[in-house]
């Protein structure tokens, strides 16, 4: 085991253990549970074009950037095939037994872009609890976090013009 991997291990361990405490396991699970296949960043982007006439374009093209982002990283996942961590009980279920990258990571990092270049300020905040809740819950090692998330951000940022070319219906 090399050192990224032996580090990957440790702080998957020691953040999974934050999960004995039933408060952190349970908004841990929550933030698993609503961000799966990105449902949060998709609903939360369809209710504001709902909401905000002036903007419903830019809101829809930075939807489908953040859902465009999970698909990637999906795509990616199925390459690499790396398992999750086999060392920690996890506290959910997974959709797939790949790891890398988190695609929770890839949409919430995409959605806080797109979001957060929208105005919305807790997009960051929420983004990095989702982030962090994959590891809390043991399905994923940070490594594939920050990879899923560089991947996300990567994908909103190179897509910003064209969502910005919708603020103005």
């Amino acid at each position: 085991m090399d050192d990224l991997d032996d580090m990957d291990h440790r702080i998957v361990s020691a953040l999974r253990a934050c999960g004995t405490d039933p408060r952190v396991a349970g908004a841990a699970r929550a933030l698993s549970w609503a961000g799966e296949h990105g449902a949060l960043w998709l609903a939360a982007g369809l209710t504001a074009a709902a909401v905000d006439a002036p903007r419903r374009t830019a809101w829809l093209r930075g939807t489908a950037l953040t859902a465009g982002a999970h698909v990637v990283s999906m795509g990616v996942k199925r390459v690499v095939r790396r398992p999750r961590p086999a060392h920690v009980v996890p506290l959910v279920r997974t959709a797939g037994r790949h790891s890398f990258p988190s695609s929770h990571a890839t949409s919430a990092a995409a959605a806080a872009v797109v979001f957060g270049a929208l105005g919305v300020r807790a997009a960051w905040p929420l983004a990095a609890a989702v982030c962090a809740s994959r590891l809390v819950v043991g399905v994923h090692y940070p490594s594939d976090v920050a990879a899923g998330a560089a991947l996300g951000a990567l994908t909103a940022r190179l897509g910003a013009d064209w969502m910005r070319g919708g603020t103005r219906d």
